[in-house]
């Protein structure tokens, strides 16, 4: 076998680097498009419209990587696997109902007579809520350890909303991207809101997240990586701020660098992952199980890994192909 050489703990860094790829990914992708859903107006159904063409291509596409992530956690860490759908199992059936929800509502709502029409709107707009606010505290109680006293039940509430934020902001940054005129207007006033709020939250969730575990509390404050792990942060707001002044200057630019604002909030996302990651390796589960600890079995590992080497660049082709075919600005969706 060609990976034959690769010994347990490279196994592990590998799979949870793709499990990492694919989360991120995921957060991004399909981030800006619940995104946009949570942002439906009830009352404007032109607005509406648009905002699911600016989605219509990508989003089953999108979905694909949380998938992925599924699997992968299930083959590489299965103990893992087992423990978190364990103590997520309530809000991980949330989730799933706002994603059918969802997936029901994109469909009907372009099928049914008009008078119909504005209730699958709204169904689409609570179920990306719903998806949103269960993937927030599902993170909230996962970066916690899996914890069920109070604070964790607070931090988890703040991871909600936090994340719900974030999509919404993202969201907006892609509806700049992708319409024109009075609804691409209303998305910078979308966006300038979310810039503050993300903020906020951000600033919110670092501070809280240092009080749950001391060997994260000791790495960022007490060793030498700490003087890295600190300019991420203070990256990522110079990148909001940023986002701020593209926000202010971008409506009198006459269509040029409107990818900008989505771009810089894909930076964010990256940048808040990446702290993540960094704060929590090598722990599967934060301050519980480790990836060695929880990893498979090796020679089975190995095997599977020649066809992960297949089909994880074969998703990425897919998606890259898809937003290549896609590009510009939305266009109505049409049925036959």
């Amino acid at each position: 076998m060609p990976f034959d050489y690769l010994s347990t703990a490279t196994l592990a860094n590998i799979y949870i680097g793709l499990l990492g790829l694919a989360v991120l990914l995921y957060a991004i992708l399909d981030g800006y498009d619940l995104g946009v859903g949570v942002l439906f107006p009830p009352r404007n159904e032109g607005f509406r419209d648009t905002m699911i063409a600016s989605i219509g291509p990508y989003w089953d596409a999108n979905e694909t990587w949380l998938v992925l992530a599924v699997g992968l956690l299930l083959i590489a860490f299965p103990s893992a696997h087992s423990q978190i759908l364990q103590a997520l199992y309530l809000p991980a059936t949330f989730m799933l109902l706002g994603l059918i929800l969802r997936g029901v509502a994109f469909d009907f709502r372009a099928k049914v007579i008009a008078t119909h029409k504005r209730k699958w709107d709204l169904t689409f707009k609570y179920g990306s809520l719903l998806t949103t606010l269960s993937q927030g505290y599902m993170l909230g109680i996962y970066v916690t350890g899996l914890r069920t006293d109070l604070w964790a039940q607070c931090f988890a509430l703040l991871a909600a909303f936090g994340v719900t934020a974030a999509y919404m902001f993202i969201g907006a940054c892609w509806l700049i991207l992708k319409t024109e005129g009075e609804l691409q207007r209303k998305a910078f006033q979308w966006a300038k809101r979310g810039l503050w709020v993300l903020s906020i939250g951000i600033v919110a969730v670092s501070v809280a997240n240092l009080t749950l575990h001391s060997e994260v509390r000791e790495l960022w404050l007490g060793t030498s990586m700490g003087f890295v792990l600190a300019a991420i942060p203070v990256a990522c707001f110079a990148f909001l701020g940023l986002c701020g002044l593209v926000l202010a200057r971008l409506p009198q630019a006459k269509g040029k660098g409107e990818w900008l604002p989505f771009m810089i909030a894909l930076l964010v996302f990256f940048l808040n992952f990446l702290a993540l990651g960094l704060s929590y390796y090598p722990y599967v589960i934060p301050g519980q199980v480790t990836i060695l600890e929880a990893l498979s079995d090796s020679d089975s590992l190995r095997f599977l890994l020649v066809g992960t080497a297949i089909v994880v660049p074969c998703i990425l082709a897919y998606t890259v192909l898809v937003y290549r075919i896609f590009s510009g600005k939305a266009e109505q969706l049409t049925y036959y």
